[in-house]
């Protein structure tokens, strides 16, 4: 088997990665749950050998082309963001990391940078280079959700601006650590509850503090079924978010690109309030733009 390169993403929890050959495809996909999140910096070298030692040549230096948090101040080693607006960063702006394997050529693509509102970006930035590698005449909003969910304005292919928004966060610290947690199960799931409260969420989102609240009272008071609290918790918060968003969303083509459950989600509250939107996998796209960018790294290095 003739592999070219490896890429890489790696996460706060997750560290994910795809063999590739010289044509561009996908021999072999390998993950772990070591992310930046439970490593030091000595431990970053042996973790990725742990999956890709296998595919390593004693022959040659394996170019490893690394997106993510690895790049983080406390990651692997820290590679600089680059500020907006710009074209999502490739190559020219990656930093090279010193490695005591001699089979390892290890790169990491930096994040993006945005002065004003204070903005920043690991990872998502590769997903865009992907999506604009196959979609080069988009001009539009790109929302990538996840933890930390990114809308990003896009227009001749350059990202234009961008906003955080810790949904995905916040739902994790209030189903596990406050008083909510008593009323939510891990699973299930109420779509009515669910597009009730985005429904609820989007027009007053000044409510917001009481609405919690009342996901614990009414509980109490009537018993309600766990699904339809988790429901309710996650439209509340989205909705809330899709409010903050609007000026990105709003009469824009609007393009998902993520976890599918988590994508679904997403799609079912904007296409509630009206929007039209188109969905892509967050691997698929992952992929694509670390392509593009060992694209761009052949060239440099030829």
């Amino acid at each position: 088997m003739q592999i070219e390169w490896i890429a890489v993403d790696w996460g706060t929890t997750n560290l994910r990665v795809w063999i590739m050959d010289a044509q561009g495809n996908v021999v072999d996909r390998l993950a772990s749950d070591k992310g930046m999140g439970v490593l030091g910096k000595a431990d970053f070298e042996p973790a990725l050998l742990e999956l890709i030692n296998p595919y390593l040549s004693d022959n040659r230096r394996t170019p490893v082309l690394c997106c993510g948090m690895v790049g983080a101040r406390q990651g692997w080693s820290e590679a600089a963001y680059v500020p907006v607006p710009c074209t999502p960063a490739g190559v020219g702006h990656a930093i090279k990391v010193e490695t005591r394997d001699t089979r390892l050529s290890v790169y990491i693509l930096p994040g993006l940078s945005q002065a004003q509102p204070a903005d920043v970006m690991r990872g998502e930035e590769t997903q865009i280079a992907g999506y604009l590698a196959q979609h080069p005449n988009f001009d539009g909003v790109l929302c990538l959700p996840g933890t930390h969910s990114k809308w990003a304005h896009i227009s001749a292919s350059e990202v234009v601006s961008f906003k955080t928004y810790m949904t995905g966060e916040i739902f994790a610290i209030l189903s596990s650590g406050s008083v909510l947690r008593h009323s939510l199960d891990s699973t299930g799931w109420d779509n009515d509850a669910y597009v009730a409260a985005v429904d609820h969420s989007y027009a007053r989102p000044q409510s917001i503090a009481g609405d919690l609240f009342s996901i614990r009272a009414q509980d109490l008071l009537t018993g309600v079924n766990s699904a339809k609290s988790r429901a309710t918790l996650s439209g509340t918060l989205i909705g809330l978010e899709l409010a903050a968003a609007r000026p990105y969303w709003l009469g824009q083509q609007v393009v998902l690109i993520g976890a599918d459950k988590m994508v679904e989600i997403y799609q079912t509250a904007l296409n509630h309030l009206g929007a039209l939107v188109a969905c892509h996998s967050g691997e698929d796209v992952t992929v694509a733009g670390l392509r593009a960018a060992y694209g761009m790294f052949k060239e440099k290095v030829s």
